[in-house]
């Protein structure tokens, strides 16, 4: 429960925090990930190559693997939607925290937190299993340690992103770069066609994010790309994937063997 207490208040209280990606379903990988000093990784139930037992052993080694490292390491899921039964099995599983895509509306955002939260707060179902061993059984408790953040990556949540950020017991928004860059009008994430449209969203999160006292994240595909967006304002940056990392990491090794 402290860990999980100390990690949301340094997120709502909008320190510099960073994260890292997993999606390969490898939950040794990321045991030894955790020891590393992140401040979170992150288990993607979207897009990711897992399931549920991924997930759920992922978050047990990080936890494993957190307890060897620097700083403790806190499980966080991208939920697969804005779903009470999808966010229920990852909060129960044992993360600190849910990532929800495809926010578009206040509404949305509401619904979000109201799945991720207990009564009275919320409607979260009570059965939290693994959970309650890191995050605790009381629902008053739990809801005050379990971080929730909507995602804005479509041209409904770009427009609606002030009334999402002042939505009660939402903790951050979050950017999926490449999703918002198609919502702009790029033809392709990174599309340099629509730079300046794409930073001017960026800006335009970060302000709605300060204007209501919440937190702002954003997904970058290197550590260099997270420290320039920490340094342009954002609180937390997620470091690219595991599955790219390895694909990277594999082909420098044979470009050197190369020559």
């Amino acid at each position: 429960m402290d860990n999980a207490k100390t990690f949301a208040t340094r997120l709502r209280s909008k320190e510099k925090l960073v994260g890292y990606w997993a999606v390969m379903g490898t939950p040794v990988a990321m045991e030894r990930v955790a020891r590393v000093g992140y401040d979170y990784i992150c288990f993607d139930q979207q897009h990711g190559l897992m399931g549920y037992q991924d997930i759920r052993d992922g978050l047990m080694a990080v936890d494993a693997g957190s307890a060897l490292g620097p700083v403790p390491t806190m499980g966080l899921v991208r939920a697969a939607a804005n779903d009470i039964t999808w966010i229920g099995h990852a909060l129960d599983a044992g993360a600190a925290g849910i990532i929800v895509p495809l926010v578009d509306s206040a509404e949305d955002a509401a619904r979000a937190v109201a799945n991720t939260k207990y009564p009275p707060l919320g409607r979260r179902s009570y059965g939290p299993m693994r959970s309650q061993l890191r995050i605790g059984p009381v629902p008053a408790e739990v809801n005050e340690a379990t971080v929730v953040a909507a995602m804005i990556e479509t041209p409904e949540g770009l427009a609606n992103v002030e009334a999402i950020a002042a939505t009660p017991g939402l903790d951050a928004l979050y950017v999926g770069p490449s999703d918002l860059c198609i919502a702009v009008g790029g033809r392709f994430p990174g599309d340099p066609e629509v730079r300046e449209v794409f930073d001017a969203a960026l800006e335009r999160v970060l302000a709605a994010a300060a204007a209501a006292g919440i937190a702002a994240g954003i997904h970058t595909a290197s550590g260099a790309e997270a420290s320039a967006r920490l340094d342009q304002g954002f609180d937390f940056a997620s470091v690219s994937s595991d599955l790219v990392h390895l694909e990277q990491a594999a082909a420098d090794h044979l470009r050197r063997v190369q020559g």
